[in-house]
């Protein structure tokens, strides 16, 4: 899994997802909530023609909600499923030469479901996350 990876920022924290799990990175506009729809699901939101659902990566990972409004998000297609992943920020694209590595520390326990590992880019170390982990939410995680 050596490659490119995008580098964003959740509560805090920088993390890693492999570039190829990525569609693209979006700004979102409207988002049109789901009532009954589990908390993670922020709701849905129309991207040229296509119908995404929002998932909030704070509430997926079971961290406290933003204090502020955010609109970046990744745009990933699990299951033949448009989803946008909402962050904190959107970083960069990095390319590491290595392979990754298991997670020896993490941020806090939340991330241990959803983490794929380690990848060090120059000096930084990232955790590498796995965005279809990040989807199911804690709910079903937990199942």
């Amino acid at each position: 899994m050596a490659g490119l990876y995008l580098i964003v920022d959740i509560d805090g924290e920088r993390i890693a997802v492999t570039a190829s799990d990525v569609e693209s990175v979006v700004e979102l506009d409207t988002l049109t909530p789901v009532p009954g729809s589990a908390p993670h699901i922020l709701g849905l939101s129309a991207l040229r023609s296509r119908v995404l659902s929002v998932i909030d990566c704070r509430t997926a990972i079971g961290l406290p909600p933003a204090k502020e409004p955010r609109r970046e998000a990744m745009v990933v297609n699990i299951g033949g499923h448009p989803y946008a992943l909402l962050v904190d920020r959107v970083e960069d694209v990095v390319e590491s030469a290595g392979e990754p590595a298991p997670a020896t520390t993490l941020p806090s326990p939340n991330w241990a479901e959803v983490s794929r590992g380690m990848i060090e880019v120059g000096e930084n170390i990232f955790l590498l996350v796995d965005p279809a982990a990040i989807i199911e939410g804690p709910s079903r995680r937990a199942a």
